[in-house]
């Protein structure tokens, strides 16, 4: 199966976290692409519950730390809510995707993913102030 190489990067271009997500076809929607990426941090953390979720939003009852997101021991993230945490937070810009370095407007919109496809994930963070 090909793989999509996944980046979380911040405005200026700096990496905070990479995956790799396996995919068995080459066009996808940008609300599969979501969903697909937040199933898969979603399985992994439930895996090993290390603490610490490193994903694209923030579960329920968790706390924002410098590098993720921190859970109670032992508590499994619901998938399907951060998958509708995720496309919420799409839609209301609270993070912008580029597929192959084009921004992608629409969740309904088909992107390709095909060998070295890379899709970017760039997180907003809102302005301290007025």
């Amino acid at each position: 199966m090909p793989l999509l190489t996944i980046l979380d990067e911040t405005a200026g271009g700096d990496i905070l976290h990479r995956l790799e997500l396996e995919i068995s076809q080459e066009m996808l929607t940008v609300r599969e692409l979501i969903a697909r990426r937040v199933h898969d941090e979603v399985r992994a953390y439930n895996e090993l519950q290390t603490g610490v979720f490193q994903g694209l939003v923030q579960p329920s009852e968790s706390e924002k730390e410098l590098n993720g997101y921190r859970l109670r021991p032992h508590k499994l993230i619901d998938a399907e809510q951060q998958v509708y945490r995720a496309l919420e937070a799409f839609q209301q810009n609270g993070f912008f995707v580029l597929v192959n370095d084009r921004q992608v407007e629409s969740l309904d919109e088909e992107v390709w993913l095909g060998s070295g496809a890379t899709a970017s994930f760039l997180k907003l963070t809102p302005l301290v102030g007025g």
